[in-house]
């Protein structure tokens, strides 16, 4: 676990986090694997359980919420996430480095939990994905065409509490364009790993 990272990013809705962190894996295949977050929330068109998330009842998160398996777990935008522990373990205990989406409630409890244990502060890598314009990030939001208006409207209003919450990470981007996004990410990566030894 020494040599392996646990690179976290979090950043609002619209961020193009998940896009990022899916074009983070392409480019280092043989490196780097996801851990796929369990979640409350229904399928999006298109996403499949066990690739994009792992898709539980209310009723199994909250029995593994008991059972102690997440690494964190938060309430967001009304429904649960969380990725199980045992997962981040399994992918560093290999020597792959780990990479987790989350949202600022779920980083802020990593890094407590890094904070009473050295091997997890040794291998964390924090990255904040920030749209500090919000016309361009209700832009965004619309352009998915996955929500309704009501729910943009809240997504936006979340991203202002969840800015704030930037100086918290290692890493700040200010999103620009993907490819933008994407060679600040990759920077940050290879900048990580040069540093362990």
């Amino acid at each position: 676990m020494s040599r392996a990272l646990l690179i976290v990013v979090s950043g609002p809705a619209g961020s193009g986090k998940t896009t990022l962190c899916s074009s983070l894996t392409g480019a280092c295949p043989q490196g780097i694997r996801r851990v796929i977050t369990c979640t409350t929330r229904a399928p999006r068109p298109g996403e499949v359980d066990g690739v994009d998330y792992h898709f539980l009842t209310r009723e199994s998160f909250e029995q593994q919420v008991a059972a102690g398996v997440f690494l964190e777990h938060a309430h967001v935008h009304g429904n649960l996430y969380g990725p199980r522990a045992a997962d981040v373990a399994a992918h560093l205990g290999a020597g792959f480095d780990a990479l987790l989406n989350v949202d600022v409630q779920g980083a802020a409890t990593i890094r407590a939990k890094g904070a009473a244990d050295p091997r997890l502060a040794a291998a964390l890598v924090t990255v904040f994905i920030r749209v500090s314009d919000r016309t361009e990030l209700r832009r965004r939001l619309t352009g998915r065409g996955t929500d309704p208006a009501d729910e943009i409207d809240r997504r936006v209003a979340a991203a202002e509490e969840e800015l704030r919450h930037a100086g918290s990470y290692q890493h700040v981007i200010e999103s620009g364009s993907r490819e933008a996004d994407f060679a600040a990410l990759l920077a940050i990566y290879h900048a990580e790993k040069a540093r362990r030894p």
